[in-house]
């Protein structure tokens, strides 16, 4: 992909699927997208069956990449402590909103459990 012919609003952001593929999304800032959000338009296995208000853990994913993207909020945490397969690095990809310091983001999906 090439970064210079990116429009201006758009981030570059690689989602590792749970096979192990890279993709690399084209990701607008001036949307009000989430992460969740960004995977399903690009038909990635992100469910999001709570519509993304932090309820279900079916868009959690794995920071893979060196980006500060701030805390985790209450809601959250409170989700992940009920997750299986949590990590450190471990985060909601509802709760992620996709701004210009997300461009070169690395992330991957978390496995599916139960």
């Amino acid at each position: 992909m090439d970064l210079n012919n990116m429009e201006e609003n758009t981030v570059l952001i690689t989602v590792v699927d749970r096979e192990g593929v890279g993709h690399a999304l084209e990701a607008p800032t001036d949307m009000g997208m989430n992460m969740m959000e960004l995977c399903k338009s690009y038909e990635l296995p992100v469910e999001g069956t709570c519509g993304g208000m932090a309820m279900c853990a079916s868009c959690h994913m794995y920071i893979i990449s060196d980006h500060d993207l701030g805390i985790r909020n209450d809601d959250e945490e409170a989700m992940l402590d009920q997750a299986f397969f949590v990590k450190e690095n471990s985060r909601l990809g509802c709760q992620l909103h996709i701004a210009p310091n997300f461009n070169g983001l690395k992330v991957q999906l978390a496995e599916v459990g139960g």
